[in-house]
């Protein structure tokens, strides 16, 4: 504790007597500052104890007493202690009164003590609680240390909230909670979600606080990880503000989650080339291979359905989508005890994961989100944000070099569709017509269909249409010539004219086809 007002009344040397504001002795004394100014506010800080012999004070003057003590208070002076014996016999009532009014705290300092000794005493005092501090700090660095290697980030989270009398979490690269302490924590951690993506988004190292008097508690945020992007977070709660060796055990927290999250990225490197090995073995077709190689790294993944998954960055490099997009699925993942593979593959990424699993599910919202931001360009998404992700249907060992194409084929589809994500089951389950949209099908259709709109644009007939309405009706002339309000010689006439203007046989069902496809395409316009 530094040393307060009721420490100094105490100490048995100074022999202070308190005049007035005994209810308030209690606050802390940053440091004891004599001066003789008769406006000495200028250079206060806040928190000292003002020590004066009323050299140039009128002190006898209530109302002068009642303006300076006022400014005192306001200027956070904490205590003022008056020298009696050299200036005044005693303090003047005036100066009582104005200190008894304000509630500032008046201390009677007799003749033979020095205001050096009070200046000693104050400063002695807050050497010792600074020395109590650092002492219970490296102590604190001790735990902590210690429960870093024998029990983990849990155990550091355990030792901290001890060490801080309130409680600590941690957060994963997607703003989960992984571990708090005490369990209870949990609920209140997972509440600040939002503030740890906030914190996610500036470069580390970074922090911020959340809450104040009027909240349950005070939340301490820091980012961990030493790249630009942060890896996690740690969340610290107290009922107050913390004291110099709490923030010795925060700082001395933040060091070793840090050395665990760049140890674990390490680890995570070299999975990650064991994980592309494994990769290739499964697209070459060897699966027994991938398996013999990852071991037990993967668990059942390998032997199981799972779905494939090809993502890339719009704007062409590799980047922060694809770094967000591994950190969501890697953290659904691990949370739900699941094994997946995750493989950057030069301007790509390439995931392995159980079908049905909550790494695929984490997939499909994190798109969604995106293709949220997408629709809401006004925002300001730029290209850097883009991403374009493709979902293969389920697959076994032997046909992950299906599943990859398969995603690959999704992943084109939503390049050309301006789409964030598109699954091949979709593809296969749906109509093959909103494909027609594609600029190039769409210019293959103009070329074809051109003569036939500048045949009509003449008033010379209506090509189109006619070769429309017969194709519909597979090629039946009575039909068709019904539906267009014509006599079937007139559209025999009509379809002997496409066949002359085109240079296509119409009996050609690929070129029917190609018409039909032409027609379609042109209409979706």
């Amino acid at each position: 504790m530094p040393p307060t007002l009721a420490s100094l009344v105490h100490h048995s040397a100074l022999k202070l007597t308190v005049r007035a504001g005994e209810d308030r002795l209690d606050v802390p004394v940053r440091w004891a500052h004599v001066s003789e100014l008769a406006d000495p506010v200028p250079y206060m800080e806040g928190g000292e104890l003002l020590l004066i012999t009323a050299l140039k004070l009128d002190a006898e003057d209530p109302e002068a007493m009642r303006r300076y003590v006022r400014r005192l208070v306001g200027a956070g002076v904490v205590g003022l202690g008056f020298a009696v014996g050299v200036n005044y016999e005693e303090i003047p009532d005036a100066l009582v009164d104005a200190c008894a009014r304000e509630g500032l705290p008046l201390l009677e300092v007799p003749r033979r003590t020095p205001f050096l000794a009070i200046s000693k005493a104050v400063s002695a005092a807050i050497a010792a609680d600074q020395y109590r501090a650092v002492t219970a700090g490296f102590a604190a660095q001790r735990e902590l240390t210690r429960q870093a290697l024998n029990a983990g980030p849990e155990g550091v989270l355990t030792a901290l909230a001890a060490q801080v009398d309130g409680w600590a979490a941690l957060y994963d690269a997607s703003g989960s909670v992984v571990a708090a302490s005490p369990e209870w924590a949990g609920r209140r951690a997972a509440r600040l979600t939002s503030e740890v993506e906030r914190l996610r988004e500036r470069p580390a190292p970074a922090s911020s606080v959340v809450g104040g008097p009027e909240h349950e508690d005070r939340v301490e945020l820091h980012s961990l990880g030493t790249g630009r992007r942060p890896r996690a977070a740690l969340a610290v709660g107290t009922a107050a503000a913390l004291g110099t060796a709490e923030r010795y055990a925060v700082h001395s927290a933040i060091a070793l989650l840090t050395l665990t999250t760049e140890r674990s990225r390490s680890l995570h490197a070299a999975e990650q080339r064991v994980g592309a090995a494994v990769l290739r073995m499964l697209l070459a077709g060897e699966p027994d291979h991938a398996r013999a190689v990852a071991g037990d790294l993967y668990g059942e993944l390998l032997d199981a359905p799972f779905r494939m998954i090809v993502a890339e960055s719009a704007s062409g490099p590799a980047g922060e989508p694809l770094g967000g997009l591994a950190e969501t699925v890697e953290s659904a993942a691990a949370r739900a005890g699941e094994a997946v593979l995750v493989v950057p593959e030069g301007e790509r990424l390439v995931v392995l994961a159980a079908d049905g699993g909550a790494a695929v599910a984490a997939c499909v919202d994190h798109a969604a989100a995106r293709e949220a931001d997408r629709a809401a360009a006004e925002q300001g998404r730029t290209e850097e944000d883009a991403l374009v992700v493709g979902l293969s249907a389920p697959a076994g060992p032997i046909a992950a070099a299906a599943a990859y194409k398969q995603a690959e084929q999704a992943l084109s589809v939503a390049r050309r569709r301006g789409r964030v994500f598109v699954e091949h089951e979709r593809l296969a389950a749906g109509s093959v017509l909103p494909l027609l949209a594609d600029d190039a099908v769409k210019a293959f259709a103009d070329g074809l269909l051109r003569a036939l709109h500048e045949h009509d644009a003449t008033g010379r007939g209506d090509l189109v249409a006619s070769l429309r309405a017969w194709l519909s009706r597979h090629g039946q002339w009575d039909a068709a010539a019904a539906d267009l309000g014509v006599h079937r010689h007139t559209l025999r006439y009509r379809m002997r004219r496409v066949e002359e203007i085109l240079g296509r046989n119409l009996d050609d069902p690929d070129v029917r086809m190609e018409l039909w496809l032409a027609l379609k395409a042109t209409s979706t316009e």
